[in-house]
């Protein structure tokens, strides 16, 4: 857990009371996904969970399209809830599903958006869900990072380390495209913090990309970087990337 600074406890505090609240608003809800703390509890570290930061949701979901949208790893909705807001001017809401282990986050996430059906499980359970949830059109993610503990659970064809990958490997069978924060190593290009585009696939990357037919694409041009602040506890550069899970996937 985090040693929060007296503003930071005091902001969170008032999230806490907000999210106490049988609805919020808008503003109540964007107040609460800038104050509330997931390390005021928790060790995020030891499990790789660290919130999008608020801005970099809302650039992301410059490139979420469809009706139907999953969300995997969830924690409290953040990505949910921007492409939620993001919803075309008098188009019919979105359906979004959120899965996320962890209790306390699904307990927020059903308060910030109560319009999304949560359902608290492990993402490695997705394929026993999947017929009841449906097929979608885009699964979404922030998931934990690197070799994160993961009882020896795989996603369908990827056997390596990388829990992104997992994630991502785990999408392809309920959705048909996906958009991804990974880390700027994961990803097969490097752009945020960059002075230029530059296409590089790296080891990790072409393993995955072997064992699963998944290519990874670069987004319409976000610097992650400029978000890089927003981030509690770390400051990780990172990639939005997107993919096609109609084209080349291996069954």
């Amino acid at each position: 857990m985090a040693k929060l600074t007296k503003s930071q406890a005091k902001h969170h505090a008032a999230a806490v009371d907000l999210l106490r609240k049988d609805r919020l608003t808008d503003d109540q809800r964007e107040f609460v996904l800038r104050n509330w703390r997931e390390d005021a509890n928790h060790v995020n570290g030891t499990a790789g969970a660290f919130f999008t930061p608020l801005d970099l949701a809302l650039d992301f979901t410059i490139e979420v399209n469809g009706r139907r949208i999953i969300d995997l790893c969830a924690g409290i909705g953040c990505l949910a809830l921007a492409c939620h807001w993001r919803n075309g001017w008098n188009e019919p809401p979105r359906e979004i599903v959120c899965i996320e282990k962890n209790p306390d986050y699904v307990a927020v996430g059903r308060k910030l958006l109560p319009e999304a059906q949560w359902i608290c499980a492990d993402i490695f359970e997705l394929p026993f869900l999947a017929a009841d949830l449906g097929r979608f059109d885009i699964a979404i993610s922030n998931p934990p990072f690197g070799a994160v503990r993961r009882a020896g659970r795989n996603g369908p064809r990827y056997r390596g380390n990388a829990f992104e990958y997992h994630v991502i490997d785990l999408a392809a069978d309920v959705a048909d495209a996906g958009t991804f924060i990974i880390p700027q190593s994961s990803a097969p290009f490097r752009y945020s913090g960059r002075p230029c585009f530059e296409r590089r696939e790296e080891p990790g990357y072409l393993d995955f990309k072997k064992a699963t037919g998944i290519t990874l694409q670069h987004n319409c041009g976000m610097d992650c970087n400029v978000h890089k602040d927003g981030w509690r506890g770390v400051s990780p550069t990172v990639e939005i990337v997107l993919a096609d899970f109609t084209n080349g996937r291996k069954d």
